[in-house]
């Protein structure tokens, strides 16, 4: 697992597919077979790289140094090995998100939860394989901020001879959400830590890395889709952005939602969709039968429910229609463009608008790509997310909710404090007491009204809490917003396994009479899931995989301030239901 494998009898066959493979997909070094799953390895190397947007240029870590950083492609089944080599000054490490990690928890990726970091000179080879999966995905690094610029797509195609539950597109394109920073977001993180304050925001929201014409300067930097007249293309939407949720529309078009997560879904109809970060989309836009005389807006822009400071702009990109008659672009420059509607930032309608959205989401549900929802459930879970403050330091003024307090975030009212040593190596070798309790409250401790008046105390406790569930059992998870500073939104990811959204509603959740209206039939699939501001989601999984495995918000500033936790999955009884050994160069702390 932590090395290369050796040359096969079968070398040469796989040197000609890694030919043919470098043509389509660059950063794939070779595949070890034709047809079969085969093995496609590649490198990343850390590296600092000058990049300029909004007319300010600074050094960014990057991974070869591209921003945003390589796709990769697989297919379902594939074996995937990357080869990640730390030439900066950081410590580093890149979860591959949404990939289940079926026995190769060592690869998840988390800091100080399945590894410690790739030190600087250091290397580390991630070693999985895709069981089950197919659509869109992305990897991203998962220590401190560093995820603002060290991020990518991850692309699984459907297994050789197997086809899409839909039409063949004409063309697939990433497009992945990101925000940029003119100020070294380290520096930004490391200063709200400090302070106790809410984080200076970014500057600019970027598709592909680039913010587009409505930001100054940044004309040239502009991403451009450019289509045929009456074609059907997937765009494979991915939220790379740390801290906001992101509306996405094109103007004068509507598309169809195909696939949430890496899962397909029912088909919805839309102009208007809501990302969260974590959360991938795989869209198909017809295009128009006959080319017009007009470009038109792609557009993004936040999606905001909290009481704080956001990024209120607004990342735009250009559709541009190719003549049939000379297959080139129109010019745009000589054409008007036309600029789409987006709801209200942040509105009561606007709340609505998003619920009766994600209430449409469904699983396809058939033979072939079955919702294998737990009908009944063994272990039931509670938890109350949202933010809170710890007390500032003896003789320091803090820039809190008050001047004697931080910001800080929690589940169940506790914040996770990250320990020295990775969680997954204190469960493996038996350490665990050392490292992390098992006390994590499967209810809150003091129960109030969650989204009405907050209680007058909003200290929150601190620890490195998991919970442990055996192997295989079923579990249901509500998480409940509360108003404690002001209710929100939030992304929550879970590694390790997908999961089932099957009810979500507004205000308190209540045990007697929700339940009853759960959908155990054909609940969306999703490994990130937006709890509603001020309200609830209940989500159900089977607690198959064995290893220690990350829940947070995928806010990265709620993260840093400690919303998050972790599962201990204990192994089975069979060998396919263990976790093996760590490989040899797995990161030490």
């Amino acid at each position: 697992m932590g090395a290369y494998l050796p040359p096969s009898p079968a070398f040469i066959v796989a040197f000609l597919f890694a030919i043919a493979s470098l043509s389509v997909f660059p950063e794939v070094a070779f595949a070890t077979s034709m047809h079969a799953s085969v093995t496609r390895h590649y490198k990343f190397d850390i590296k600092l790289k000058n990049v300029t947007r909004l007319c300010h240029t600074k050094a960014i870590v990057t991974v070869n140094g591209k921003f945003p950083g390589p796709r990769i492609v697989a297919r379902e089944g594939d074996r995937v090995i990357v080869k990640v080599v730390n030439h900066v000054s950081n410590n580093i490490s890149i979860h591959w998100h949404g990939i289940r990690q079926l026995q190769s928890g060592w690869a998840d990726g988390p800091s100080y939860i399945t590894q410690c970091p790739i030190q600087t000179g250091q290397s580390y080879v991630y070693n999985f394989t895709i069981v089950g999966q197919r659509g869109t995905l992305f990897w991203h690094a998962h220590i401190t901020w560093l995820r603002s610029t060290v991020y990518g797509p991850l692309i699984i195609l459907p297994k050789h001879n197997a086809s899409y539950p839909f039409a063949k597109p004409h063309k697939e394109v990433p497009i992945i959400f990101g925000e940029w920073w003119n100020a070294d977001p380290e520096a930004v993180l490391q200063q709200s830590l400090q302070t106790g304050a809410g984080p200076n925001v970014s500057n600019a929201y970027t598709f592909n890395g680039l913010p587009g014409p409505l930001y100054n300067c940044s004309l040239k930097d502009t991403f451009k889709l450019k289509v045929k007249p009456g074609k059907t293309y997937l765009l494979r939407l991915i939220n790379a952005a740390l801290n906001d949720e992101l509306f996405f529309t094109i103007a004068n078009h509507t598309f169809t939602i195909v696939e949430t997560d890496a899962i397909y879904i029912k088909p919805i109809k839309t102009n208007i969709l809501l990302l969260t970060p974590g959360q991938t989309t795989n869209i198909l836009l017809k295009t128009k039968p006959q080319a017009p005389n007009a470009t038109f807006f792609i557009l993004a822009k936040p999606y905001f429910t909290g009481m704080g400071t956001f990024d209120n702009t607004t990342v735009a990109g250009i559709l541009e229609y190719e003549n049939p008659s000379t297959s080139t672009s129109t010019n745009s420059n000589n054409l008007p463009t036309f600029k789409p509607f987006l709801p209200p930032l942040n509105s009561s309608i606007t709340t609505s608008f998003v619920m009766n959205l994600t209430r449409k989401y469904r699983s396809l549900a058939n033979a072939q790509f079955p919702a294998n929802v737990p009908q009944t459930v063994q272990k039931k879970f509670f938890f109350t997310i949202g933010l809170g403050t710890s007390r500032c330091p003896k003789n320091q003024t803090c820039q809190g909710p008050t001047n004697s307090s931080k910001f800080a975030a929690s589940m169940n009212n506790f914040s996770f404090a990250l320990p020295t040593t990775a969680l997954l190596q204190a469960h493996f070798f038996g350490k665990s007491n050392e490292i992390y309790t098992t006390d994590f409250p499967s209810f809150p401790l003091h129960q109030f009204n969650y989204t009405g008046t907050p209680p007058n105390n909003t200290l929150v406790s601190n620890g490195t809490k998991a919970v442990v569930l055996p192997f295989n059992t079923s579990v249901e998870v509500v998480l409940q917003d509360t108003s404690i500073l002001g209710a929100e939104s939030h992304p929550l990811h879970l590694h390790g396994f997908n999961f089932f959204v099957v009810g979500q509603g507004f205000g308190n959740f209540d045990s007697n009479k929700d339940p009853a209206k759960y959908n155990l039939v054909d609940p969306v699939e999703r490994n990130t899931v937006g709890v509603p501001a001020g309200g609830w989601v209940a989500i159900r999984f089977l607690a198959d995989n064995p290893g220690v495995w990350l829940m947070h918000c995928h806010f990265d500033v709620h993260l840093s301030w400690g919303l998050r936790m972790a599962w201990v999955v204990q192994d089975g009884k069979l060998p396919n239901q263990k976790l093996p050994p760590p490989p040899s160069d797995l990161p030490k702390c």
